[in-house]
């Protein structure tokens, strides 16, 4: 599998440059393997003479600590040298006198350790041997470089092969004894197929495509393996299940036995109910059968019956008919009797209207504007300003004798605020005994005074537990919704005009909201002096 393929959706890095052409950015794609570079094009850093490394597909084999395909020669045997320098040149002819095969087919593995090889040694490169398009991958994390710059580093391995020698050498260094050993051309037998791949194809020794092939089809084994072993356990999963399958059937058939058992055994005594049933249906129809003879002996009854009442009907609606006539009779004889009745009292009221005509004519009376009780309110008014002064003031809300004179005007009317009085003056009591003390003294107040007195409590409906309401006390609850002080300004609002009403309540609101209307608010004080009084 090539080591970048351009059709895996993977994208280079921006600001990578492309591989050389003919490479096409992919490491073992089948493309030619590139040529060399001209000698005269490499960077001064990197000698071009005999002993200089060579730049072609095969790095120079490391031997011992020394790392190969370095820039400079490696230390050791001149004549080892020599002779790995002919050598060299010997293969580089041969190179250039065969043509580039393609790049082999690397299985995935195998090119996604090359990458990491590469990513791994890339920042331990001298920053001018690092090609522009990997300086900016360089400087990745460790675990961002390989994944994330793996497109940019395959495409220079095949693109530039000075580059995968320098990148040979570090790994090489690296690798120790199995480096030493795929250089050589060998692969141990317990080395990972997919290592000994990878540095076959950065070293590539002679027989290096054999190696990448026995990796790939050792790669291959494995996913044969693995697929076996899957298939295996599936097989065994499967085998465990329907062993329980099985054992679960056979448990289901004990219990649809045991079932069969139980619903025979409930048919038998659904059978002995049916039969108990049908026993009690022919008695049941026997039963109905002399219902039936009954009820048309009693229908026989009920039409004689029927007949009768309709006679004794027809005798009434006559006798009716006769009464009626004899009530018209009597109607028009009590008519004639009520307008002789009617033409006696209209001449006893001309006789007395002729009389006050007369009698105003003698005492010379202009017609009046006000009423009598208008007259009262007016004195009782003035009196508190004539006065003047705190006392005054107390005196006209808290005073009893101001509530004594003011329940002595004729058909005066006393509206009581309940709950304000009664929490003002005795508010230890519960709500049930305090209503009842009031009420109660409220009945006394009423009978010495003959007024008309009116309490009114909050509450959408009325309470249970009311001792009986004494003669002349009107008791009243608020509606739901509505408040104890509005039901009080709709009391005063009805009254005719010039009537006393006296309103008894400590809120402001409401004696401020009746004093409007031309009623008397007194303090709840001077009906507690009141009712201690009496």
């Amino acid at each position: 599998m090539p080591l970048t393929d351009p059709h895996d959706g993977h994208l280079p890095l921006e600001g990578s440059s492309t591989a050389a052409p003919g490479a096409g950015g992919d490491l073992g794609a089948g493309a030619p393997e590139p040529a060399r570079p001209d000698p005269d094009d490499l960077p001064d850093a990197v000698p071009t003479g005999p002993d200089a490394v060579p730049t072609g597909l095969d790095p120079v084999p490391a031997t011992g600590a020394g790392a190969a395909g370095s820039d400079t020669d490696p230390p050791g045997d001149g004549a080892a040298d020599t002779n790995a320098a002919d050598t060299n040149a010997a293969d580089t002819d041969a190179a250039e006198a065969t043509p580039p095969e393609p790049e082999p087919v690397l299985p995935e593995p195998v090119r996604q350790r090359i990458v990491a090889l590469t990513a791994a040694v890339l920042p331990g490169l001298p920053a001018d041997e690092v090609p522009v398009p990997l300086r900016r991958v360089a400087k990745f994390a460790p675990n961002r470089r390989a994944r994330l710059g793996g497109s940019v580093i395959a495409a220079q391995l095949t693109a530039d092969p000075l580059f995968r020698q320098r990148v040979t050498a570090r790994v090489l260094t690296d690798a120790g004894d199995l480096g030493a050993a795929v250089v050589e051309g060998t692969a141990p037998a317990a080395a990972d197929p997919v290592e000994v791949a990878a540095l076959a194809y950065l070293v590539r020794p002679r027989g290096w495509r054999e190696l990448i092939d026995a990796s790939g089809a050792a790669v291959r084994a494995e996913a044969d393996s693995a697929v076996v072993a899957e298939l295996v356990r599936e097989a065994e999963q499967r085998a465990t299940r329907a062993e329980h399958d099985r054992a679960v059937a056979r448990v289901e058939a004990d219990k649809l036995r045991d079932e069969l058992a139980r619903v025979r055994e409930e048919l038998g005594q659904l059978r002995e109910e049916n039969r108990q049933l049908q026993r009690g249906l022919r008695e049941t129809q026997a039963r109905e059968r002399r219902a039936t003879e009954l009820l048309a002996t009693e229908r026989g009854r009920a039409a004689r019956a029927a007949a009768d009442s309709d006679a004794e009907l027809r005798r009434a609606r006559a006798r009716l008919a006769e009464a009626e006539a004899a009530a018209g009779v009597a109607k028009a004889s009590a008519k004639e009797a009520r307008s002789v009745d009617d033409a006696r009292l209209w001449l006893l009221l001309e006789t007395i209207g002729q009389a006050a005509v007369g009698l105003r004519r003698e005492l010379a009376l202009d017609p009046v504007d006000k009423l009598p009780a208008d007259f009262v309110a007016d004195a009782f008014t003035d009196a508190p300003a004539a006065q003047g002064g705190p006392a005054a003031r107390a005196r006209d809300t808290d005073d009893p004798a101001r509530l004594d004179q003011l329940l002595a005007l004729p058909r005066a009317h006393l509206v009581v605020d309940g709950y304000n009085v009664t929490k003002r003056g005795f508010g230890e009591m519960s709500l049930e005994q305090q209503r009842k003390r009031l009420i109660t003294g409220l009945g006394g107040i009423a009978a010495q005074t003959g007024d008309e007195v009116t309490v009114v409590f909050d509450g959408a409906e009325r309470m249970h537990g009311l001792p009986p309401t004494p003669r002349g006390v009107r008791v009243l609850f608020s509606r739901k919704g509505e408040t104890a002080d509005e039901l009080i300004r709709r009391l005063v609002r009805a009254e005719p005009p010039g009537r006393p009403v006296v309103v008894v309540s400590s809120d402001r609101e409401v004696a401020d909201g009746v004093r409007r209307h031309g009623a008397y608010p007194l303090g709840a004080d001077s009906l507690l002096r009141r009712l201690a009084r009496s």
